[in-house]
């Protein structure tokens, strides 16, 4: 073996034990306390105290070192990418309705192109992270933004229920991309302690997306037919790869290899289309070390937990959202018009979570890192979600409430944005928890939290309407209410054993982060 190889392994030997260490004994975050010692060499943010982790390495091109306004355009870029999937597959909850009329069927049964829709975008989002593991980040994402785009224009252009919902499923697994390996690029260009505000940037888009889609299509049903919102779907796709073709940049970075020795970049054209991370792939994942990661990250004790806690309380959001039309039209009288303004609560509602948010998770951070002499746990993240959940049941309750007993339909819209908002604080402390948990899988962990939330939607989508049909929306959201109550005892397992299933499960050994 030659000295280059000793070192190189020596590195990503050193590197793995630190994140090893952060994985079993939490974050030393605070280098001017006690605890942190005396440490020289270390770098810090410019407040003087705050440990940059991970360190960055001294070559510019690390994207740690990247200048604010290229991190945050990245970000902007993936945030608005990951606002697609949502959006278009919501676009299709108010659609409906008249394509049920030109196709000569029942809006439930042109709904299951929806539930199609929805399972991909989880589908996709495992296949998206495990081939970026292998070909790189940016590459991926122009190929599968392109087949997004692609796929929208055919949805809009679609003169049949079998063409469209072929579509729509073809939709669904492609433009999924950012939306699950969002947590990448953030883990890539953040530091530790600003990923949960970033987090929640990028969280807001995606959240804020379902209900922007049939908000806007309803409007649009007013005087148009239904594939002009596809349409627009499909420019909102081109100027996504327009962004990703002009401003993107590959974010993956080794620091164990010296900075003389990285791979060149090559030009552009070659990062985005894949060729120039071909060369390189020596220095990341073998294919199979790549679909062993995916794996390994899933039977991980927190993980599994985490996805079954995120499917039980956040699979309602999809339900209720493909299905909305369905209650509100017979209910309300509601036109497309109506249905429309109705979307507003939950767009306001995301509004506020995105800015409250904002300053609540760092603040729940903080405190525990100051009362704990500049440590931090990942367990810590998970605190707020007992201000968030109460909340999400009572909205879950209160809105079957509204729907049986025929509530004025403002009662109803502002019980929905209840949940709306107590979901978007608690997706925020789920993906940053899993993400300081387990920083080297950030691709891993986005993909299967994205999956469980898509695939509970999937399956709610299927039985919501002929569950309410069946028992009734009171007693029927009373269910859903009671699931995310029950749901909690898995985080109070997380608060409790989150450490010691960390440490029992060991760490994830992946060849690459």
């Amino acid at each position: 073996m030659t000295d280059k190889t000793e070192a190189t392994n020596g590195a990503k030997a050193e590197e793995a034990k630190q994140l090893h260490e952060q994985d079993s004994d939490g974050y030393v975050v605070d280098v001017d306390t006690e605890a942190a010692g005396s440490e020289t060499g270390v770098k810090v943010a410019k407040d003087g105290h705050t440990r940059l982790i991970p360190q960055p390495s001294d070559d510019p091109n690390d994207p740690l070192n990247w200048s604010w306004g290229k991190k945050h355009l990245i970000l902007f870029i993936i945030s608005w990418a990951s606002f697609l999937p949502d959006y278009g597959s919501a676009t299709g909850a108010v659609t409906l309705i008249p394509q049920a009329i030109q196709w000569e069927t029942t809006p439930d049964t042109v709904n299951h192109s929806q539930a199609g829709n929805v399972f991909m975008l989880g589908a996709g989002g495992v296949v998206v992270v495990l081939l970026s593991a292998y070909f790189g980040r940016m590459p991926i994402v122009f190929w599968f933004l392109l087949a997004s785009t692609a796929t929208a224009a055919w949805c809009a252009a679609a003169t049949s229920l079998d063409s469209f919902t072929a579509a729509r499923i073809l939709n669904g697994f492609f433009s999924t991309v950012s939306q699950a390996g969002g947590l990448m690029f953030i883990q890539d260009i953040f530091f530790f302690h600003e990923r949960a505000r970033k987090i929640n940037i990028w969280s807001s888009f995606i959240i804020i997306s379902p209900y922007a889609g049939p908000l806007l299509t309803a409007f649009m049903l007013v005087t148009q037919d239904w594939p002009i919102p596809f349409w627009v779907y499909f420019a909102m796709n081109v100027l996504a790869l327009f962004l990703v073709a002009g401003w993107l940049q590959e974010t993956y970075y080794d620091r164990s290899i010296p900075a003389a020795e990285q791979p060149a970049p090559g030009n552009r054209i070659g990062r985005l289309v894949g060729t120039a991370q071909f060369k390189s792939r020596h220095l990341r994942n073998t294919f199979g070390q790549a679909c062993w990661r995916t794996v390994s990250v899933l039977i991980k004790p927190i993980i599994l937990i985490s996805c079954f806690f995120y499917a039980f309380t956040f699979a309602w959001a999809v339900g209720i959202n493909t299905t909305l039309s369905i209650f509100v039209t017979p209910l309300y009288g509601f036109g497309p018009k109506q249905i429309g303004f109705f979307y507003f609560t939950p767009i306001v509602a995301v509004i506020l979570g995105e800015v409250i948010g904002h300053w609540l998770h760092d603040a729940n951070a903080n405190y525990y890192i100051r009362s704990h002499k500049g440590h931090f746990e990942p367990e810590v993240r998970l605190r707020v979600i007992y201000l968030s959940i109460p909340l999400v049941i009572i909205g879950l309750v209160l809105f079957g409430q509204a729907m049986e007993s025929a509530w004025h339909y403002m009662a109803a819209a502002v019980v929905w944005g209840l949940y709306v908002f107590g979901m978007m604080i608690t997706t925020v402390a789920l993906n940053s928890y899993c993400l300081d948990a387990y920083p080297e899988a950030s691709g891993e962990v986005s993909a299967w939290l994205n999956f469980s939330r898509t695939v509970g939607g999937f399956i709610v989508s299927y039985f919501q309407v002929r569950w309410a049909d069946a028992q009734g929306t009171k007693l029927s959201f009373g269910i859903q209410g009671a699931v995310c109550a029950a749901a909690v005892i898995l985080i109070v397992v997380l608060q409790i054993w989150g450490k010691r299933l960390r440490a029992w499960a060991g760490p994830l050994n992946f060849n690459t982060n």
